[in-house]
Parts: structure tokens; C-alpha cells; sequence
């Protein structure tokens, strides 16, 4: 039988260490929320694949979609034979779009492709170069996007020089001691000392920080950028890769907000495992760069268009959307149980929308100062319990849940035991 201890030993002599895995747990199968790995010990899946897995893994219904398109063909290359599966979703994806008018799409295969490519539209529309992001934010790992990440480890360490044009504001975040005021007073600073409002193309932000520590933005920081960017011609760039397709308890997480953003990027849950990407915008700004500046060998692969079809169905005929509301709602009262008690590492500031649930692991009760080797002691003893977790945050400090949205009460509840198991272990 292949062990798990193999198997990394095999990893390390032929997969350069650059790419990190959280767990040494190797797959084997897995079902919804759950997990088997190659000695046949069974998981819950509390990181869903970093937020792809919204719909589960194996959704019966997007299984038999990838197989009925596999049947009649794979791939063609959208910019060689068109077929209709893409131009099905881009027409379900604009009727759903988070702002009024015309809205067109289109589709890559990954998040950062999708950022990359809402870059370029930006400056096709604006004719401008400028990019402004915010610390802790985390856009991809091209070169690009690396340089709109806000955050140095481990994603930007040995690879500078960053690509030019691309500014960071502090982002706001009260148990970081940053208001939505000193935001926006360093926009205005940026304006006045780095580069003139008329020469940004693009102001990118996530509804939700991912890697960042699952911090909401403030949406008294949204309605003041969409005003900025309106006076100024800028185009409002919402990054929902890891908040989109009922995470957050709407289709989008903009929609919490009543703020209108020009364009969306889209990515993981989107294909409910099969990967694709895509950028949603106004139709005016997305029809900006000339026939053949967009586009990309597997961009949009009909099997990943059946996929994200099935996605949708999936989201409305199981009410996903409800779904995440009440999972957030039982996962946020078991975490304000575990916070009051003095068995346990200490942890604060339970946060999300939706089921886009995140806390933090902090030294003492009352506190926040941040604990991150007390944070990694949770995620290994989570492990142990049979849980896999995943932590986050500009300080290393926080865990963010991701289960399914189609995971079984049982299944949640057995979760959060593993993780009450796991906050006393860790205590030590």
C-alpha cells in the first residue's frame, strides 16, 4: 500500500520545495466534505480546497455535466471553434452581475489570470497604467499580481523586482488599529506624492481579505471609493475568487455592499473543482482591448463551462445561498462558545458572512495580540483529530473555515468537535 510517508519522500526529491502543501495527507478520494487519504483514514474537509469547493467534492450533478461534455468533445480552443457552454455562462454570469447596464464576460482558467487580464482591460478602457491595492490582499502569484498581492512572505521573497506601477494603501482593519479614514487619507497622500489621480487605470479590492485574515472592507470604504473612482475615470475592480458563488450568503459578496463595482474576477467555486476563471464587467469597459488581445489556450475549457453550468443549478435548486447563511450562523455560535472558555487557546474577532467564517488565535483572553505558533499548534492537532484546516492572516494568526456549502449537519457538527479537540491540544 502507498503511505503517506512515501509519498512525501517521493515529493521531495521530485517537486521543487517553492510549492508548499499545509498537510503531509495525501489524497485519495473524496466525497462532498469529506476526505480519504492513500492509508485510508477519512477527513472533514474544512478548507475546501482553498474555497473551490463551495458545491463539494463530486457534486453528482457536476459529475454527470463534465461527463456529457467529455462525450462530445474537450477542447478546441474558444479562439479556434467557439461552442456554447461558454456563451451559456457568460450570458448566465451577466444576468447576475452586481451592477446595473449591459455586462459582458469572459473566461481564463485561473485567479490570477483573471486579475492579469482585469489589468489590461482596465488600461484598454482608460488608456492609463496605474494599479492601487491594499496591504494584505492577495491577487496571484504571476508577476503581475504578485505585485498587487500585499503581502512580502512568502509570495514576493527572491522574486523583485515587482512590476512597476502598482501603489498599496494600509487596509482597514480595527484589530490592526487602521480606520477606513487613514485609508483614505493615504489614497489621497499617494495622489498628491506618487502618481495623479488621471494616470490610474484600476483600484482593486477584496470584498472579503482571503490570504489577508477573512477581514471584511468596510463598505463605508466602497462608497467612498466608487465616488473617487467616478470623479476620477478609475475603474472599481472587486476580486471575488475566494468570496464568490455563495460564500458570503449572496451570489456576490459586492452585493452585501449596495456598491456597484465595473468589473468582478471570479475563480474557484466557479468551476466546482474543474478549474476556470473569468472577469465580469460593463460591457463598455470589457469591450475596450482589440479582437485578439484577450484570450488563452485553455481559456474557458468547454469541460470546465459544464462544469460551472452545473455550479449555478446547484446554487438554486439547493438554496446554497440560505445554506451559507445558516452554516455561518451555527459555526459562529460554536466558535463564541469556545471563546469564553479557559481550556482552550485563547481566540477572538469571529468574523464572516456568510459561511466565510475566520478568527483569530491570540496570546490572552481580552487581548489581541496575535499567536501564530500557538495557531499552527491548531491546525496540526486539527489534523490529528482528523480535520483539515488552514490558517491565514497578514500575522499568522488566523483560521479560516471553508467547509462545503453541501456538507451534512453530521458531518459540520463532527468538524467542530475535531476543532474543539484541537483548540485544548494546542493549549498544551
Amino acid at each position: 500500500m502507498t503511505t503517506n510517508a512515501a509519498l512525501l519522500a517521493r515529493r521531495a526529491a521530485a517537486v521543487p520545495r517553492g510549492v508548499s502543501t499545509a498537510t503531509p495527507v495525501y489524497a485519495d478520494r473524496a466525497e462532498n466534505a469529506e476526505i480519504w487519504d492513500v492509508e485510508g483514514r477519512r477527513f472533514v474537509d474544512f478548507a475546501g480546497g482553498i474555497a473551490v469547493l463551495n458545491t463539494g467534492h463530486r457534486h453528482p450533478k457536476v459529475m454527470a455535466a463534465v461527463e456529457a461534455q467529455m462525450r462530445r468533445f474537450t477542447h478546441t480552443a474558444f479562439q479556434v471553434n467557439a461552442y456554447e457552454p461558454y456563451i451559456e455562462l457568460a450570458e448566465r454570469l451577466n444576468a447576475r452581475a452586481p451592477f446595473s447596464g449591459p455586462a459582458k464576460t469572459i473566461f481564463f482558467t485561473t485567479g490570477g489570470e483573471a486579475l492579469e487580464n482585469a489589468v489590461k482591460i482596465a488600461r484598454a478602457h482608460t488608456g492609463r497604467s496605474g494599479v492601487i491595492t491594499f496591504t494584505g490582499a492577495f491577487h496571484g502569484r504571476t508577476m503581475l499580481t504578485m505585485a498587487m498581492t500585499g503581502k512580502v512572505l512568502p509570495y514576493k521573497k527572491k522574486f523583485g523586482p515587482m512590476p512597476a506601477e502598482v501603489w498599496h494603501l494600509p487596509f482597514p482593519n480595527e484589530y490592526h488599529g487602521v480606520t477606513v479614514k487613514q485609508a483614505l487619507d493615504a489614497l489621497a497622500f499617494l495622489f498628491r506624492a506618487d502618481i495623479e489621480p488621471e494616470r490610474v487605470a484600476a483600484i482593486v479590492v477584496e470584498p472579503v481579505q482571503g490570504e489577508g485574515g477573512f477581514y471584511e472592507t468596510p463598505t463605508e470604504l466602497f462608497v467612498a471609493l466608487r465616488k473617487i473612482c467616478d470623479d476620477h475615470g478609475i475603474v472599481l475592480v472587486a476580486d471575488e475568487v475566494q468570496t464568490g458563488f455563495g460564500r458570503t450568503g449572496k451570489l456576490f459578496a459586492m452585493e452585501h455592499t449596495g456598491v456597484e463595482p465595473d468589473m468582478v474576477t471570479m475563480a474557484k467555486s466557479l468551476g466546482g473543482g474543474f478549474p476556470i476563471s473569468g472577469v465580469l464587467g460593463r460591457a463598455a469597459i470589457m469591450d475596450a482591448p482589440e479582437p485578439g488581445g484577450l484570450g488563452g489556450t485553455y481559456a474557458g475549457s468547454p469541460i470546465a463551462c459544464a462544469a460551472a453550468l452545473a455550479v449555478l443549478d446547484v446554487i438554486e435548486e439547493e438554496k446554497l445561498l440560505d445554506r451559507a447563511n445558516a452554516l455561518g450562523a451555527a459555526i459562529k455560535a460554536k466558535l463564541e462558545g469556545f471563546a469564553r472558555r479557559n481550556d482552550m487557546v485563547p481566540i477572538a474577532a469571529i468574523r464572516g458572512r456568510g459561511a466565510m467564517i475566520g478568527f483569530d488565535v491570540v496570546k490572552s483572553h481580552g487581548a489581541h495580540e496575535p499567536d501564530a505558533e500557538a495557531t499552527r499548534r491548531v491546525a496540526a492537532a486539527a489534523l490529528e483529530a482528523g480535520l483539515i484546516l488552514l490558517t491565514c492572516g497578514v500575522f499568522g494568526n488566523a483560521i479560516r473555515i471553508l467547509v462545503p456549502l453541501t456538507v451534512s449537519d453530521a458531518v459540520l457538527e463532527e468538524g467542530l468537535n475535531a476543532l474543539e479537540t484541537a483548540l485544548v491540544a494546542a493549549r498544551g
